[in-house]
């Protein structure tokens, strides 16, 4: 059998459903471990118990990757022509030096992008106890192979996947891998079922987990790429990178332009050349310069300035962007597919009810002074202290002290006072635990805590405030029904009962210490919600955007977090979907009825993916949260995965497009306004800078047509390149309008001409032709100096500078696409007000400064001239307000 082979067969094998017996024998182990001679040999033929590292691309393939664009391949074309062809050399350099510094740019960007594979691989514990020939010894976590026998206790890190020969008091927490807040108790014996989720194999141990309590001892069924945080890393390195909404739209603008350019550039060809009779390689020049005008050189930099704006304003609100195009993808979202625990939750015990006295306290009640369950809590109980006063521990135990704390049991002064003397530790077979305590009168104090219907069989007394009495059926019907209210509502139980002995028993066996004893209360925990999760979720719904709740913990836990979030109407079990159930579902069966499920519980890294996959397939477009390795597929697989920059693992900050730096789920519903905001500006400056192109492209092709000889390569570059390009980046800077998150997701099928704004570029272009044309016709018409090329240089002059200065009075147009200019305000963003002044003096620069005006070919006005363009140039605002006006008639209508 090969290697690969094995290797496939290793990872295959379900070793929780098999008896300790036939793992040992499967693997050729036993319980003293393998031989130092056969871990050699197996190390060769299994190779390191360590992650391979994924494919990197070097930078210059980075750099290449850049000119992929449709439009940056035409600009290219365009300069080498304009340099070989037409000797214009200034053109092609200010064409190349815009390609290349938007490569850079991108380059930049990707070069912080993916670190995912290398955190996890940094993840693995350096040493691992092993027994080798029967002998405990320390080996590097890299050389453990399938058959070891590793040693675990209370503070390691699982190094590999392992079926448990032993354990005592063993909890393993598994948060990252599973999503589960609790420490999992580990327990031997065969599983029955052979289709359960990692969460549920209580008798494996995964590697990376962390060992909160207890010890045990367990044989290493899996390493490297093999166990499951290794599938994860291979599910990460082969995940597909989706493509933006944004970069497609750009791509589909990029193959608008390019058909449209060609077919304007042949038609310009064939009537110049066959019914105009021009010379062919003047034609081309000008084909060239109808490239030049066409294509927005400056787009690319501008969005990717507009986006990095965003990412400014975003980091402000905790908000950090890794990767650019995911301020704009958030704006389109339509799905929050996110991680309960840590993101939803605090992923933090807390104990919310407390049933004792005969009635139900909410946390925020003061317990009456002296009461027992209190007490009991807090003494049975292995919670330690630090110096600073935190609490270490158990989540559930510490989450017992906290609640004393805030009651004002203080534990270290009750325990000093009446000291544990002796204990009967957790067990997972009897599912309790007792201390006792030395009282001040010379008798013992028995404090059980544990499960309750395994400690309400052990009592036979009741204790209401100070009588005790003896436990009736009904007594005993009422705890039950407490018990399963409590359950009902997801809430941990736990139960308390104590009895007073005159001497410490000599055996300490359960039998004898926990019997006949009285119940005092049953106390439920839980991870609870954020505070501001549930108003997160209804902005979010009240924006169109449907939140999903995936996580590792159990179907009831997961129903009722949902329902107090608001992510589900209470008590919807329809709405709630297992992992097990989703196993059983083909993707086809699935796409149907994704639309049915808003909760996902007890699930694994497989099925997020899937889960994310499908509501894609739908046309959606998906952000996910999440913050342990579990999710790092996920986070990848979506179109946009968002991180926990607190309790995130540093692979889910890896794959992640942003993180949230205060790991708030609210901090999610801003990025997306912010996002929604950044799109929107990015629309207006794709309609001020086409509008313009689309003047520019008319011009050039009604001049070919009648013979006029209007705008030279090198205005159309410096119009495109320096005198748009300060509005436009400005325009990215625009407030967000006011019903921004009263409208629906645009989804994955909108576009940057949505929303009017194709129509708007289509009429605004052809104004803005017809008042240069006009402009250039009425120069010609009505000189004011003699000759030929005197006239001709005023007039082309005169048609630059009506072209430069109307765009620049149009950029104040397009602050709104409907909305009237003097309704949103035309001062309000300042920094917009200095790109128009600072590209009006630019503008005016290449004019009046002697030695510019004759590289740009350009001459000087007179007053009278410069009224005229200045005029027919601010035409453009009171025109386009008609329109809007009756534009918002007919719609309100």
């Amino acid at each position: 059998m090969s290697e690969e082979s094995t290797k496939k067969q290793q990872l295959q094998k379900k070793f929780y459903a098999q008896t300790e017996d036939a793992v040992l024998q499967e693997l050729g182990s036993s319980k003293d471990g393998l031989t130092n001679e056969e871990a050699k040999k197996r190390l060769s033929d299994f190779g390191p118990n360590e992650l391979e590292e994924g494919k990197k691309k070097s930078m210059l393939q980075k750099f290449f990757e850049q000119f992929k664009d449709l439009m940056i391949l035409v600009l290219l074309v365009a300069a080498i022509i304009s340099a070989v062809v037409s000797h214009e050399v200034v053109d092609a350099i200010i064409i190349l030096a815009v390609v290349i510094i938007n490569a850079v740019m991108g380059v930049i960007q990707e070069a912080k992008a993916e670190e995912a594979i290398e955190a996890l691989r940094d993840m693995s514990t350096p040493d691992a106890n092993v027994l080798r020939g029967g002998h405990a010894q320390k080996v590097k976590s890299t050389e453990l192979v399938p058959g070891d026998m590793v040693l675990l206790e209370a503070g390691d890190v699982v190094p590999a996947d392992m079926r448990l020969i032993e354990a005592s008091s063993l909890k393993i927490e598994e948060a990252a891998l599973t999503g589960e807040s609790v420490p999992v108790e580990k327990e031997l014996g065969v599983l029955e079922d052979t289709e359960i989720g990692i969460g549920d194999r209580v008798n494996m141990a995964f590697s990376n987990s962390n060992v909160t309590y207890g010890r045990g001892k367990g044989l290493v069924v899996n390493t490297g790429m093999n166990t499951e945080v290794g599938k994860i890393a291979g599910m990460l390195a082969e995940a597909d990178e989706t493509e933006t909404p944004l970069k497609n739209n750009l791509n589909h603008l990029g193959k608008f332009l390019t058909a449209a350019i060609i077919v304007i550039a042949v038609v310009m060809f064939f009537i110049g050349t066959v019914i105009n009779d021009k010379d062919w390689t003047e034609m081309l020049l000008t084909s060239i310069s109808l490239a030049v005008a066409a294509i927005p050189e400056g787009l690319p930099a501008i969005v990717t300035i507009i986006l990095a704006l965003g990412t400014q304003v975003m980091a402000k609100r905790n908000a950090v962007i890794r990767k650019l195009p995911a301020v704009e993808t958030l704006g389109s979202t339509d799905i929050i597919c996110s991680d309960k625990t840590g993101t939803l939750t605090l992923n933090q015990m807390t104990v919310e009810k407390l049933y004792t006295n005969d009635r139900q306290y909410p946390s925020s009640q003061h317990i009456p002074d002296g009461n027992m369950a209190l007490k009991i809590m807090n003494f049975a109980n292995d919670t330690r202290i630090g110096q600073n006063g935190e609490l270490i521990g158990d989540p559930t135990e510490t989450a017992l002290v906290a609640f004393g704390n805030d009651q004002g049991f203080n534990v270290t002064e009750k325990v000093k006072a009446q000291p544990r003397v002796a204990e009967l530790p957790f067990d997972s077979d009897r599912k309790l635990m007792s201390t006792i305590h030395q009282e001040a009168d010379g008798r013992y104090l028995v404090a059980v805590k544990g499960a309750p219907d395994v400690l309400l069989g052990r009592c036979n007394q009741i204790q209401i405030f100070d009588e005790v009495k003896t436990l009736t059926n009904e007594e005993e019907q009422k705890i039950l029904n407490n018990n399963k209210d409590m359950a009902k509502q997801a809430l941990r139980v736990l139960g308390m009962a104590f009895k007073y002995v005159d001497a410490i028993p000599e055996q300490m066996e359960s039998e004898i210490v926990e019997n006949d004893l009285i119940f005092a209360g049953l106390v439920g925990m839980i991870d609870p919600e954020r505070s501001e999760a549930a108003d997160a979720v209804k902005v979010a719904k009240d924006a169109g955007i449907r939140p999903i709740m995936i996580t590792g913990d159990h179907r009831d836990t997961a129903e009722a977090i949902a329902g107090r979030l608001g992510i589900i109407k209470p008590g919807d079990d329809a709405a709630v979907l297992t992992g097990a159930e989703l196993n059983q579902m083909s993707d086809e069966e699935f796409a149907k009825k994704v639309e049915q499920y808003s909760v996902y519980a007890r699930v694994s890294p497989e099925h997020k993916v899937r889960i994310v996959k499908a509501w894609q397939k739908e046309g959606k477009v998906v952000a996910m949260t999440g913050d342990g390795v579990n999710d790092a597929p996920a986070l990848k697989q979506a179109d946009i995965g968002v991180g926990m920059g607190i309790t995130g693992t540093e692979v889910s900050k890896g794959a992640s497009d942003m993180v949230l730096a205060d790991d708030n789920f609210a901090t999610i519903v801003v990025a997306v306004e912010e996002g929604r905001k950044v799109f929107s500006n990015i629309q207006k400056a794709v309609q001020y800078l086409l509008a313009a192109n689309l003047g520019e492209v008319l011009t050039l092709f009604i001049a070919t047509m009648l013979n006029w000889d209007t705008l030279l390569p090198i205005h159309l570059l410096w119009i495109n390149l320096v005198t748009d390009t300060f509005p436009a980046i400005a325009l990215g800077m625009e407030p967000a309008e006011k019903d921004l998150m009263s409208h629906k997701p645009r989804g994955r099928n909108s576009n940057l001409f949505s929303g009017g704004v194709f129509s708007s570029i289509i009429y605004q272009g052809i104004l803005e032709a017809a008042t240069v044309l006009w402009v250039y016709w009425s120069a010609i018409q009505w000189p004011v100096h003699a000759g030929y090329d005197a006239i001709h240089a005023d007039a082309l002059t005169m048609a630059f500078a009506t072209l430069g200065l109307m765009q620049l009075f149009h950029a104040f147009n397009v602050k709104s696409v409907h909305q009237s200019l003097f309704k949103v305000g035309p001062f309000k963003n300042k920094s917009f007000n200095w790109a128009i002044l600072l590209s009006f003096f630019l503008m005016m620069v290449i004019i009046i400064v002697p030695g510019l005006n004759d590289i740009f070919k350009v001459a000087h006005l007179d007053l009278y001239q410069w009224a005229i363009v200045v005029g027919s140039s601010f035409a453009i605002i009171p025109i386009v307000e008609i329109v809007k006006f009756f534009q918002r008639k007919m719609g309100a209508e």
